[in-house]
């Protein structure tokens, strides 16, 4: 009989770096639904308020170009620890915090340390699976990244109500800690022996840098990432300004995470959705009609706000086309853009990655630049970023000149 140990330990890692990938969104979103009511319980504008957003997106895209390259020298599971100490100091410092300026500082603390359940994590599932079941892991990551940001602000809402804001920064640091102690001991020290590290498989290349010069030299490249990096933006300028526009519909933080929740679980059925028509359409076609929906879905809040229809789900409903329109779009764009060099994969995924956050963190704080009673003011700056999205779709079609 074969000994069933390993099948179960194998099982319990999967389970173990999908925790660990899904506690950096967790840590960014459980606190969302408490923003509304930062400005007031700190003295402070709501444009220093979305600066706790935009830190930690910027701090958890950056950090991701640190800890990989050091993980391929040291092993997955030292830098996993150490990140996650280090954003469990960052949720203590967030619920000691007594000014925006010191929670604004927690928070880049928190995505500096959660940037490397992200990048880390990923690698880990190169390093411990291969075939059939790397393909189904990555089908799972993707499912719960999607679940993460409208399960974290339904619970953040309510733990907000409950117990106060500093509640949420306590609970992720509880969490963290406990998947500190697990993967110290769940995790393999090293890469598994015979996954090669791109590192090691081309001890010859110049450098990274010279990687990334590599792939920014091609054209597809650069706008398959912009495409990409607009579309967080969008995205995170959603995230960002939605709870504050909820909040002066008349939603409190209890209940703020239910109206979030629709647009990320509606990007979920995209995503599986394009399992299925891919075949049949072709990506390019997927691309297109997935940039229809996510235009939209937009313009429709823009004129329903205009129409003098003032309601959250004004707001929600129809930005489920644009989760739609992301479920169709990005996919295809990834696979562009992780397959535009294939020997610089890693590269073109980090790269892409970081830019993703720091589009996103810009978009997120720019919502704090523009009047948020009404949703047309933040779904008009959404249309915009999307358009340039469009355009940047255009581009990316084009083939160089010869």
């Amino acid at each position: 009989m074969p000994d069933p140990s390993p099948r179960r330990s194998r099982r319990g890692q999967a389970i173990l770096l999908l925790a660990m990938m899904a506690f950096g969104l967790l840590t960014m979103t459980i606190c969302l639904p408490s923003m509304q009511q930062w400005a007031g319980i700190f003295g402070t504008s709501q444009a220093q308020v979305q600066l706790t957003f935009g830190a930690y997106v910027v701090s958890y895209g950056a950090f991701q170009l640190v800890y990989g390259p050091l993980s391929d020298r040291h092993g997955r599971r030292l830098l996993m620890v150490a990140g996650l100490g280090v954003a469990v100091l960052g949720l203590v410092l967030a619920a000691l915090a007594r000014s925006i300026d010191a929670l604004v500082a927690a928070r880049f603390v928190q995505g500096a340390g959660a940037a490397a359940c992200m990048v880390l994590g990923r690698a880990a599932i190169q390093d411990l699976f291969s075939g059939p079941e790397r393909t189904r892991m990555m089908a799972y990551v993707g499912m719960a990244m999607g679940l993460c940001p409208p399960l974290a602000t339904v619970l953040g809402g309510q733990l907000h109500v409950v117990l106060g804001w500093q509640s949420n920064f306590v609970v992720m640091a509880v969490v963290g800690s406990l998947l500190m102690v697990t993967a110290w001991r769940g995790l393999p020290a090293a890469p598994v022996a015979g996954a090669a590290s791109p590192a090691a498989a081309q001890p010859a290349r110049s450098g990274w840098l010279a990687d990334f010069a590599e792939l920014l030299a091609h054209r597809q490249y650069r706008f398959n990432v912009l495409i990409l990096a607009l579309n967080s933006a969008s995205f995170y300028a959603f995230l960002g300004g939605a709870p504050v526009l909820l909040g002066h519909l008349g939603v409190g933080p209890d209940r703020v995470g239910f109206f979030i929740m629709m647009i990320p679980m509606s990007y979920i059925v995209g995503n599986f959705l394009s399992t299925r028509v891919v075949v049949r359409w072709g990506e390019a076609a997927m691309r297109h009609v997935g940039a229809v929906l996510t235009l939209s879905g937009i313009v429709a809040v823009v004129l329903l706000s205009w129409l003098g229809v003032h309601h959250p789900l004004a707001l929600s409903v129809p930005l489920m086309l644009l989760g739609i329109g992301h479920g169709l779009w990005i996919p295809p764009t990834l696979g562009a853009t992780v397959g535009a060099v294939p020997a610089l994969a890693g590269s073109a995924a980090a790269l892409a990655g970081v830019s993703q956050q720091l589009l996103g963190a810009l978009g997120g704080y720019a919502v704090g630049w523009i009047p948020l009673t009404t949703a047309a003011p933040l779904a008009l700056l959404m249309l915009s970023i999307s358009l340039t999205a469009a355009w940047s779709e255009r581009q990316a079609e084009r083939r160089p000149t010869p």
